[in-house]
């Protein structure tokens, strides 16, 4: 059953509820990735950002869970006092649970080594009993 959130914008979406789901889980990563790579980061700061991606994130809609890690490596290559280092998207890997009707949807952001990119992508697509 949907809930009253859901049917609001619903008569604009013509897909099922499984694209509506990947869709809105799309819409999450990117804003991860577009909202926060370029941020100055240290490793001070790491886990503070980390938690800011979830929090913002959770609050979205239909975002049931978020979980963003920051690859420290980089963060120790600082070379001076007035270096710092930028967020890249090759540092982030997130995981987040997006549900849409009777579907949740597993999404992740990581950088993948064999096409070098921050690739993000649909891990899986399930049915969820009545909510």
């Amino acid at each position: 059953m949907k809930r009253e959130r859901e049917k609001l914008a619903e008569k604009y979406f013509n897909c099922s509820e499984s694209e509506r789901a990947a869709f809105e889980a799309g819409i999450k990563l990117g804003t991860i990735y577009h909202q926060f790579v370029g941020t100055p980061i240290n490793e001070e700061n790491a886990g503070l950002l980390e938690r800011a991606m979830v929090e913002g994130t959770m609050i979205q809609p239909f975002v049931i869970d978020a979980e963003v890690h920051i690859e420290r490596g980089p963060l120790r290559s600082k070379k001076g006092e007035f270096d710092y280092v930028s967020l890249s998207g090759s540092m982030l890997a997130v995981r987040l649970v997006v549900g849409y009707g009777n579907v949740k949807v597993i999404a992740r952001m990581k950088h993948i080594s064999e096409i070098n990119y921050p690739l993000m992508y649909i891990e899986d697509i399930t049915r969820i009993e009545e909510r």
